[in-house]
């Protein structure tokens, strides 16, 4: 009959966290594969949670797709490259909200996060911006890899 037990971490910290879970790797290690023993953190994404970053990554990805696939078009159709930049992509769907953004982000945060960071930000294609976005997050919504293997540490 097989047992589930799951190992709590305690959250004390990143050092103490890593120790931690390389301790009850070794355990779960040396009890042997056919005890059930596996190891659960508080810090791991729930499973709800991961599904909804996968599918907003999905999102992303397709959405990237299909503006790539615009400009893909609209270059083939004037005959010179172009690529719709994420500012004009910001300013179709917010509208005003994004006229009012850069007064906001200045008199709030601070002038130079506008002029020299987001500005350049904003000059990023929408389809590279989409896409990596939601490979990212699709990476970060997969499944953690398990800690089985050899220990090369000591």
């Amino acid at each position: 009959m097989r047992q589930n037990r799951v190992w709590r971490c305690n959250d004390a910290g990143a050092g103490a966290h890593r120790a931690h879970r390389r301790a009850v790797a070794e355990q779960a290690r040396a009890a042997g594969p056919k005890t059930g023993l596996r190891w659960r953190c508080r810090r791991d994404l729930g499973d709800g949670l991961r599904f909804l970053v996968r599918v907003l990554g999905y999102l992303l990805v397709a959405g990237g797709f299909i503006v790539l696939l615009t400009d893909g078009a609209r270059s083939i159709a004037n005959s010179a490259l172009r690529f719709t930049a994420l500012g004009e992509t910001m300013a179709a769907l917010l509208g005003d909200r994004f006229r009012q953004l850069q007064p906001g982000i200045e008199r709030n945060l601070h002038p130079l996060l506008w002029d020299p960071v987001l500005v350049h930000v904003l000059l990023v294609p929408t389809a590279l911006a989409g896409l990596a976005l939601g490979f990212l997050l699709l990476w970060l919504g997969s499944e953690p890899k398990p800690l089985i293997g050899i220990v090369t540490r000591r």
